[in-house]
Parts: C-alpha cells; sequence; structure tokens
C-alpha cells in the first residue's frame, strides 16, 4: 500500500506551494485515482511521492520510503509522460536493455510485450510508435521488474474509448493479484469508472477522499443528450410541459444540434419528440459532472479516526480561513452510458476490451461518442440555458440505482490489510488526529536512481541496440581508407602515420575522432534519452555504470584501431604494392602507442560526456587535447625553468632491476616513453582530470 504524508512542495517566488499538506492512503488490492483539473498538483503530489521534486512529506511504499528500498524498480512500477528512450531503438531491444538494469532474466522482456499486445510491433522503432503504443509499450516499462506498486500519471490521456479501457483493465487486473495501483486523471468520469478509491486535489489541497460510489453520487449526475435539427423547438416543447407538471427540467443548449437535459428520462424527451412530430437523431442517457463543490458534505476530516487515512469516506477538509469547505473542480469529458432510443450501434471491433471489474458508471452494452459535457454550468460554446420554474429544483445529487450498487467495490474493510510489522506513523501526522499544531513534515530530497544490477550487459545492449555505432565505424573505416590512399599519392609520409591515416596537418586520426564520438555517446545518449532512469530524470553518475562505460569503449575502440590498420594495409598493398603496406620494425611500440591513443581518446569522451552531459562536450573535449593542451604541456616541457625529462625511459628501465617475462620491461619502457611525448602526456593529463571530476561529482551526488 501507499501512505503519503504532508506532501508539500517548495513554493516559487511568492506564488503559493502547488501541493500543500496533502496526506492519503492508497490500499493494496484496489485502484485509486488522484482527480485534479489541470494544475491542481497531481504531477507534482507523484514527482514527490517519488522523490524526484524536493519539498517536504513523506511517502511509505509497504511501510518503506523509497530512499530505503534496495532495488525501487522492483518495488515501484512508474509511467509518467512518454515513454524516453532512444527513438532508432525498437521495442523489443529497449525493453531487453531494461531487463539488465533491472537484474531481471531478458525473456521477461517477450513476456510483457505478449501481456500488453505488442509482440507484432516488437521490432519497430520508438519513434514510430502512435501514442497508443506508446502508452502501452511504458506500461511495459512499468511491469517489467513485476513491481507491487504501479504509479501512473495520466495514462489514459489523448487515448481514444477502447485504447483507455484496455488501459483500466489492465491496471485492474494488477490490482485484482494484490497489487497497489495509483494513477492520475483530470476526468471525474474516468475516476469514477476505473478506481475503487477516489481522491480529490484542488489548488494543491484535498478536498475529497471517497469510494467510487460516495464519489459517483455526490459529485456525477444523471442527463440525457439529444442530437435533432429542431433544437431550439424541442427545448421549448421540453421546456412547456415541465412547467405544465411542474417538474424541474434543466435544458442546456450546447451549440448546433445538441442539447443536455437535466430532470428527464429518454423515454419522456422520445415521447414528445414523437407527439409534436420532432425528429430525433440521438437519444442516450449520460453522466455529466455536477460542478465544483457539488453534493460534498461539509464534514470536517476525520484522518485520525481512520488510522492514518486523510479523510473519511465523502469528507472534505475546512478552507484555508477555516469557514466553508473549499470547492471541488471537476471537469473533463462526459462518461458514456448506452442509448435507449435511436443510438447508432457500435461495432465489436469499436467496443472497448471487456474485463472483469464492472462498476456502475460502465455497466454498458453499447457506446456512443458524444461532445464533451459542460456539466450543470453551460459549455463556453452553449446557446442557451432553460430552467423549468414551476417548483424550486431537486437536489443535484441522483442516488444509484440498486442494479448498479451490486457492482460497487468491496468495502475498505474486505482489503488486504498492511503487514503486522508496518512502521508508525510520524508525529507530523499524528497530531493531525488530536488538534494539535502539527510541525513541518519531513524534507524530501531528490535522490538518484541507483545504478543498473548488471551494468556490463546494460551497456553493451545499449551500445548495440542502435546502428549509430556501426555507421560511425563505416565511416571511420571509409575515410581512413580515403586519406591512406590520398597520403600515399603525395608521399613524403612516414609509413606508421601512412597505415594509421594521420596526416601532419590534422590533430588527430580518423580512428582517434570515432573512438572518441563513440565514447561521447556512451554518456551522452544517457542523458539525452534517459531510458535507464525513466522514473528518476537524468542518469546517474555511479561508479559501476562507469567501469561498464569505459570497458564497452576500450573494446569498440580496439577494434577500430585494429580494423583501421588493417583495411589500409589492404588497400595500400592492392594500389601500390607490398612496400607500402610492411611491417614497421618497431611494431610494437608504434602498436602500443596507436592502441593507447586510440583508447585514451575513447576514455575522453565517455568521461567529458559524462561530465557536461552533453556529446558535443565530449566530442569537444577530444579535440580539445592536441589543440589546446598539447601546445600547453609542449611549452612546459620544453620550458627553461623545468628539467628535461628526456631520459626517463632509460631511468625507469633502470629501476625494474629484475627482468619481466617475454620482455615485459621493454613495453613497460615504450608506454612511459610515450608518456613523456606531448600528445601522451596531454592525453594521460586529460583523462585523468576528467575521471577526477566525474568521482567528485559522484561523491558530491549520493544520497546523505
Amino acid at each position: 500500500m501507499i501512505e503519503a504524508f504532508g506532501l508539500t512542495s517548495n513554493p516559487r517566488k511568492e506564488l503559493p506551494p502547488a501541493v500543500d499538506d496533502v496526506s492519503f492512503e492508497a490500499r493494496a488490492g484496489r485502484v485509486t485515482a488522484l482527480l485534479g483539473a489541470p494544475g491542481a498538483g497531481k504531477t507534482t503530489a507523484l514527482r514527490l511521492m517519488l522523490e524526484l521534486q524536493r519539498g517536504r512529506g513523506l511517502t511509505h511504499f509497504r511501510g518503506r520510503p523509497l530512499h530505503r528500498i534496495a532495488h525501487p524498480v522492483r518495488e515501484v512500477g512508474v509511467l509518467l509522460g512518454d515513454v524516453p528512450g532512444h527513438p532508432a531503438r525498437t521495442v523489443r531491444g529497449h525493453l531487453r536493455m531494461l531487463c539488465a538494469a533491472a537484474g531481471v532474466p531478458v525473456r521477461r522482456a517477450d513476456e510483457v510485450l505478449e501481456a500488453v499486445g505488442l509482440v507484432s510491433l516488437r521490432d519497430e522503432r520508438l519513434g514510430t510508435l502512435s501514442r497508443g503504443m506508446d502508452r502501452r509499450l511504458g506500461l511495459a516499462c512499468a511491469l517489467l521488474a513485476d513491481p507491487h506498486t504501479l504509479v501512473l500519471d495520466d495514462p489514459a490521456g489523448a487515448l481514444s474509448a477502447r485504447e483507455a479501457a484496455w488501459v483500466h483493465t489492465m491496471l485492474r487486473a494488477h490490482a485484482s493479484q494484490g497489487g497497489t495501483v495509483l494513477f492520475s486523471t483530470a476526468d471525474p468520469k474516468e475516476a469514477a469508472r476505473a478506481a475503487d478509491h477516489v481522491v480529490t486535489l484542488e489548488q494543491g489541497r484535498v478536498v475529497a477522499d471517497q469510494d467510487a460510489p460516495d464519489f459517483s453520487r455526490t459529485r456525477l449526475r444523471p442527463r440525457v443528450v439529444v442530437r435533432t435539427p429542431y433544437a431550439a423547438r424541442l427545448a421549448a416543447v421540453l421546456t412547456k410541459e415541465a412547467r405544465a407538471t411542474r417538474r424541474s427540467v434543466e435544458i442546456v443548449r450546447e451549440g448546433g444540434n445538441r442539447l443536455a437535459v437535466y430532470g428527464s428520462t429518454c423515454a419522456d424527451i422520445g415521447d414528445t419528440a414523437f407527439r409534436h412530430g420532432i425528429l430525433v437523431h440521438q437519444l442516450a442517457d449520460e453522466c455529466g459532472d455536477m460542478g465544483p463543490g457539488a453534493g460534498v458534505d461539509p464534514v470536517v476530516r476525520r484522518s485520525g479516526a481512520t488510522g492514518g487515512r486523510g479523510a473519511g469516506t465523502g469528507s472534505v477538509p475546512p478552507s484555508r480561513d477555516g469557514g466553508l469547505p473549499e470547492p471541488v473542480d471537476a471537469s473533463g469529458p462526459a462518461a458514456v452510458h448506452p442509448a435507449t432510443t435511436g443510438a447508432p450501434p457500435v461495432t465489436a471491433a469499436d467496443a472497448p476490451t471487456p474485463h472483469t471489474h464492472t462498476h456502475p458508471l460502465t455497466h454498458t452494452d453499447t457506446l456512443t461518442d458524444p461532445d464533451p459535457a459542460p456539466g450543470a454550468d453551460p459549455a463556453p460554446g452553449a446557446d442557451t440555458v432553460t430552467h423549468a420554474d414551476a417548483v424550486p429544483p431537486t437536489s443535484a445529487a441522483a442516488d444509484l440505482s440498486p442494479a448498479a450498487s451490486q457492482h460497487s467495490p468491496a468495502p475498505a474493510a474486505s482489503q488486504p490489510r498492511p503487514a503486522p510489522g508496518r512502521p508508525v506513523r510520524p508525529a507530523s501526522a499524528r497530531t493531525l488526529a488530536t488538534g494539535a499544531a502539527s510541525p513541518l513534515p519531513p524534507p524530501v530530497s531528490v535522490r538518484s536512481a541507483p545504478s543498473p544490477l548488471r551494468p556490463l550487459r546494460y551497456e553493451f545492449r545499449r551500445a548495440a541496440g542502435i546502428r549509430t555505432g556501426f555507421v560511425t565505424i563505416t565511416v571511420v573505416l571509409l575515410v581512413s581508407v580515403v586519406t591512406a590512399v590520398i597520403l600515399a599519392r603525395v608521399g613524403h609520409t612516414p609509413q606508421p602515420r601512412l597505415l594509421a591515416a594521420w596526416p601532419q596537418e590534422l590533430p588527430l586520426p580518423p580512428a582517434a575522432l570515432g573512438a572518441g564520438l563513440l565514447g561521447a555517446l556512451a554518456s551522452g545518449d544517457e542523458f539525452r534519452h534517459p531510458a535507464l532512469a525513466a522514473d528518476r530524470g537524468a542518469v546517474p553518475r555511479r561508479l559501476g555504470l562507469l567501469v561498464a562505460k569505459l570497458l564497452v569503449s576500450a573494446v569498440t575502440a580496439l577494434v577500430l584501431a585494429a580494423l583501421t590498420v588493417g583495411g589500409n594495409a589492404e588497400v595500400l598493398h592492392l594500389f601500390y604494392g607490398p612496400e607500402l603496406a610492411g611491417v614497421p620494425t618497431d611494431w610494437p611500440a608504434l602498436g602500443a602507442g596507436w592502441l593507447a591513443l586510440v583508447v585514451g581518446c575513447g576514455w575522453a569522451g565517455v568521461l567529458a560526456a559524462g561530465v557536461f552531459r552533453s556529446t558535443t562536450a565530449g566530442l569537444a573535449a577530444v579535440v580539445a587535447v592536441p589543440v589546446l593542451v598539447v601546445p600547453l604541456v609542449q611549452k612546459v616541457w620544453d620550458g627553461p625553468s623545468v628539467r628535461t625529462a628526456a631520459g626517463l625511459p632509460m631511468r625507469t628501465r633502470e629501476l625494474f632491476l629484475t627482468t619481466w617475462p617475454f620482455g615485459g620491461e621493454r613495453y613497460v619502457a615504450e608506454v612511459l616513453r610515450m608518456i613523456a611525448q606531448p600528445v601522451g602526456s596531454a592525453l594521460a593529463l586529460s583523462v585523468t582530470a576528467l575521471l577526477c571530476a566525474y568521482l567528485l561529482m559522484t561523491l558530491r551526488s549520493r544520497p546523505q
């Protein structure tokens, strides 16, 4: 279950906080809706619960705050906004990569794809998915680690009725297995249809905390929607008959040929239209919103009596000034009921996916698609509002029928209770029951996501999941071959530089630049498309992930360096004969220097992109080594006030008194000789500085 206590966001400048002292409870085995108009604070409350935004408050997931859970992704599945991920990655590749991050078997990706109905689209790119398919993929990502709790921000937003019904069917299935589901919505009809419990927010505060039947009874009322080309005439006739029979009928003309009639039935309106010869195109029952604060009893909150829940059923808190309750804003499209007269039939393809859970607002056999309901007040496009004034209007709240009440969810007492070892509520929440002044809730600190549980496997799948790396390697090899052929044609280029395709005029060879670009993409793409931490913001800096990136970039750089030299040698042998493709006499030292240069550029790209959170910055750091750092290092080495290090390789070789096996001391001396060169010194200095900066930022970002 979820227990939220005193969630309060940090105010900006002189504005009030977006969320102010929000407390509520979402029980296991039930679907809870967080309802509110746009700007009411729903998303902010969810981000505070997930420790994605700074503020105050405390949220327990099955008795523990999120930062006390070792692997949060296995406890809480999150869907906030669109699914972040590289647009060129396939659906299956994206999920397989997340499997390595969550530490679950790779076959889990195929299981969730089948569960959400994306098996046929597993090879599609993320950038080509429609809104409905993106929602399915987001739900698959949330369910990947089989979490107990699902937290979703407007999961059915901008979806068709069919797709929205499917989403809520999946949420209902998860709750029926004992899981906890919390989703936000701005549509009161959607909340009443799909949830067992509804928590209503307005201006950042809880104004109602009700079970779904109570919410439906106190916040919604039935109406009849009529479409006719003679809307004005039918409205006048209905008003006249209502006055004659002393009935309270409200008629709202919603522009064009549509009427919304409150206080009547389809049968009465159909009989009236038939008697007066008025053609009717549509006649359907709906549930429309009653408007802000309608039907909510001004009962004081009973947080202490209910054992920690935000409010009693059907109750609202007093207003900020201690007077009457604050109004509840609930606006959104209407929930459609079956048409009884004149409604066009709906085919099986248009009907929503059936599910086992039924609700008083969803026991329908056919669907219509009316325009959004304006509620009790006229919509902005309404033309007229007609009231039958023979008698005072009756109460707007309409009781549910007995047939509908039998589908209502089980009471809270019959739902699964939390474990006996659940911690006691903090003092800031307990003081609400005694009426004493409540101290400020504890601060909410933004905590970064943990490292992937299998970082090396994750990084390999991330690098191999898109074509960017393969395209980069192909382009580097082609450019190197063309450059080597041109240099051989011109002449005056030493053979080592000819094999590396490194002209004197260029600061770095194409292979080194390519390795630096691939290294920069390894970290830069994580911040541009943070698939690793979709629910936690940008990907964190973690040592395990850094080691994996360095290893993968080193292997990639070594392969690129070997392919470059081998490809250039073969092409030169083909064009100019074996004299230009021969092996140099000092090839061990030259080969070690060449591999170290390419690997160093790759590491510089990884570290710089990780420090500056940008691929461009990573590549710029690689280019800056020969352009800016090398001249500075060379000036220091050649300066008159600094001792020369010309004899460093020989003195280092003399330092090793014992002989290494296979002549290892010779390679050590060659490496040190290479480091003593300006390029090697500059590259080593840059990599060391970037590594220290990365480690410093990693230590600073760790939670205290």
